[in-house]
């Protein structure tokens, strides 16, 4: 709020300041007492300490700030009426904004639908220390189609639901002290071709409920006629410096100086041409990372033709850099700032059980990004949605890097599909909210890498895209799909396995990356959106014991695969989200749903030097290998080494049905069963951690010499891996040994292929 603009002469009179003390706190009281958060299935520990005083009250732009703002979070009159209806004369209630309608929080939980359009009141003042300056109203961001009145003059519309857009108020503006504000919202959700993210009518699955509406702060800004718009902020770690353009209208003619400061010690100072790259060399740069996650204070004045100060903003950048480079085994990696680092974080969906699409508060933001450093995290994904400036502000400041998403819209398809074709005005609306995405960002150290597109949901004229990414940022990596729609385009070639894991083929130009895997569930009583049996997982279990074990198995398959090429895993994911059950925490952030200590030791040994892979069996993965086999039930000794198979057919691996997804077919398989043995030689059985490799499409029954090693339900879309046991290692020995498989196809495609390697540590650098 601003702080100069309280007037003086109400505490000139001493004995009538008790009075108005009173009569405040009164209706401060009456305020709250009026506003309770509505029922809904789950609230988290942040609910009870909100109230229409303290909805959001943080500035909502950290890397923008001014110091004179007012915000408007807060009881708005509402009401939800027919979308071909005007501004209703009455209203429905009140509602707590930023909360979208359908959320606890916001006091109402009712759903809007697209026949619908969502109306908000309310009334302001404006300060008196702000009389002759241009007035601007903000929005975070309204989910979808906004119209605005102010004193029933209309002051703008605009089509997005998550870019921030503002409005010069100015003329509107009455010379009587109290205006008035009404928006009109409409949202087609997923009948519409927009950007909309996991929102759908009737959720379930892996879709989420609706939101509509105001869903981030609002509030009043004061500026000068010519005011600093936006600011550019471009690192550069390899010429020690900084690039900074104050983006101004109506500034012709004016200046702008830029000053960077090291806590109190300045670094840097420059001044240049407003609208003008403006270069500032920063002596021994301190380099943001995970690891120090270290800002700069950066503030800008804009100045007129005389030399006064017209305008000021404060700011922060980071000094880093990201790229994909080739390592010293001419592997491609993921680079922060010219030093090789795996990048390991979960799937962040950022929904909440009482807000949905936004946080109870500033601290739950902050939270989230706590609690994922202590699991030994460096970054996350943040799925199909924006998030509020504040969650980026934390990213920045606790240090946590983060691949962002494009929300996604209109139609999807297969992962062996066409890019669809859109009509143009789902076209031109797509770009528009990808480059509000990405301009609006820019200067966030913590973002390192775009995905337009998720596993083909809405993908479209994928080359072009990523292109036009690179256009607006050349600075950031650009992952052109994550999932099974790769083009071979952007920087890095990104697969999905659940539960996996599994790592792509290395490539020539880009880096591989493991965009989903895991997805491991558990529901926790009291502490889930709906009831038990309707919940869902990719795998389920029940005890945070078993839970626990199978993560960490999980991810000690994980690691070999870094010494395979792997530069990045996405694990799914940081919470529970109403059906799903398969988040490190539940979704009211209660509690870690596994051993915290066990998962983060397993977490950090990712950034060990990368293993050595020895093969000891080689799939048919790179180059065919020659099995024995059968598709009628053999005798009962098939598996063992001495078996007799002459009479078996023989064939080149893999063995499956053409269009399987991840499948290299050599030797066609279409009955139900196959039974398949190969043998091999090994000088001794001395080994460091050896692993099963298998692509298997469906259930699978693996043996070494007789003795029954893995058994595999379901089926993989890629190659992964599976540690041997003590057990398993066991049946390994110097001289002939005999792999054997049994895989039973049920529905859709089949496969089978498998093979041996041993993963040998490296002692840290």
């Amino acid at each position: 709020m601003d702080s100069k603009h309280a007037d003086k002469s109400s505490f000139q009179n001493i004995q009538w300041f008790p009075l108005w003390l009173c009569t405040i706190l009164l209706l401060c009281q009456s305020i709250q007492a009026k506003w309770q958060p509505a029922k809904g299935p789950l609230l988290t520990r942040w609910a009870e300490r909100i109230s229409p005083k303290n909805a959001h009250g943080e500035y909502p732009r950290p890397q923008m700030a001014r110091k004179s703002w007012q915000n408007l979070n807060g009881l708005w009159d509402y009401a939800i009426v027919h979308k071909s209806q005007q501004q209703p004369d009455a209203f429905d209630g009140q509602i707590l904004v930023p909360f979208p309608v359908e959320s606890a929080l916001s006091g109402v939980t009712k759903p809007v639908g697209q026949d619908n359009r969502l109306w908000y009141r309310r009334t302001f003042r404006i300060p008196r220390t702000w009389k002759g300056r241009t007035v601007l109203l903000h929005f975070g961001a309204v989910d979808w189609e906004t119209t605005v009145w102010v004193n029933g003059t209309e002051v703008g519309t605009h089509r997005g639901g998550y870019d921030p857009f503002s409005f010069n108020i100015t003329d509107a503006l009455k010379e009587t002290t109290e205006q008035e504000i009404v928006i009109s919202v409409w949202d087609p959700t997923n009948a519409g071709t927009q950007p909309r993210g996991k929102q759908v009518d009737k959720p379930g699955g892996i879709w989420y409920t609706a939101v509509t509406g105001i869903w981030q702060t609002v509030w009043l800004e004061p500026v000068s006629e010519a005011y600093i718009k936006s600011i550019k902020i471009t690192p550069d770690i390899d010429n020690k410096s900084v690039c900074v353009t104050a983006i101004c209208p109506n500034s012709a003619g004016y200046s702008a100086e830029v000053e960077v400061k090291d806590g109190w010690f300045k670094k840097a100072k420059n001044k240049g041409s407003a609208g003008e790259e403006i270069v500032l060399n920063i002596k021994k740069p301190k380099h943001w990372s995970p690891d120090s996650p270290f800002l700069y204070d950066l503030k800008v004045i804009l100045k007129d033709g005389k030399g006064k100060k017209i305008d000021a903003v404060s700011s922060y950048f980071g000094m880093r850099k990201i790229e994909v480079r080739k390592d010293k085994e001419d592997i491609n990696r993921l680079f922060l700032n010219n030093e090789s680092l795996f990048q390991f974080g979960p799937l962040d969906q950022g929904w909440w059980p009482d807000g949905l699409y936004t946080a109870p508060s500033d601290a739950a933001l902050r939270y989230d990004i706590e609690v994922l450093k202590e699991l030994g995290c460096n970054m996350l994904r943040k799925h199909v949605k924006i998030e509020p400036a504040r969650l980026y502000y934390w990213c920045d400041k606790l240090g946590l890097m983060v691949w962002q998403d494009m929300p996604s819209g209109d139609k999807y398809i297969g992962g062996r599909d066409p890019d669809i074709q859109r009509t143009p005005e789902s076209a031109q609306q797509f770009e528009a909210e990808l480059t509000a995405m990405i301009t609006t960002f820019y200067n966030h150290p913590s973002i390192i890498m775009w995905i337009p597109y998720n596993e083909g949901w809405g993908q479209w004229d994928t080359p072009r895209i990523v292109d036009l990414i690179k256009e607006l940022d050349p600075t950031r990596l650009v992952n052109n799909a994550s999932g099974w729609t790769d083009r071979g385009v952007g920087d890095v070639h990104d697969i999905h396995s659940y539960p996996g894991p599994a790592v792509p083929p290395v490539e020539e130009n880009r880096a591989a990356v493991l965009g989903e895997f895991g997805g491991l569930g558990l529901p926790i009583k009291g502490h889930i959106w709906q009831d038990d049996e309707k919940n869902w997982g990719y795998i389920k279990y029940k005890t945070r014991e078993e839970l626990t074990d199978a993560y960490v198995a999980l991810i000690d398959n994980l690691r070999p695969l870094i010494g395979e090429g792997l530069s990045a895993a996405v694990y799914t994911q940081t919470t529970d989200v109403e059906i799903e059950v398969n988040g490190w925490m539940t979704y009211d952030r209660a509690m870690i749903k596994m051993d915290a200590k066990k998962a983060t030791a397993a977490n950090r040994r990712l950034y060990l030097p990368p293993p050595i892979l020895k093969t000891i069996v080689p799939t048919s993965q790179q180059q065919p290998q020659t099995w024995r086999y059968t598709t009628s039930e053999p005798a009962a000794s098939w598996q063992q080494a001495d078996f007799d198979d002459s009479n078996w057919q023989t064939g080149q691996g893999g063995f499956g049905t053409n269009g399987t997804p991840g499948t290299i077919v050599r030797t066609e398989w279409k009955t139900s069963d196959i039974w398949v043995r190969r043998t091999f030689e090994l000088e001794d059985a001395k080994f460091g951690q050896p692993q099963l490799s298998i692509h298997h499409d469906e259930d699978a029954e693996v043996h070494i010499n007789g003795q029954l090693i893995a058994k595999l339900e379901g089926y993989t879309t890629s190659y992964v891996r599976k540690t041997m046991d003590e057990k398993a290692r066991s049946a390994l020995k110097a001289g002939t040994n005999c792999i054997a498989i049994h895989c039973r196809q049920t529905t859709g495609g089949q496969y089978i292929d498998a093979g041996l390697v041993d993963v040998i540590e490296q002692s840290a650098r």
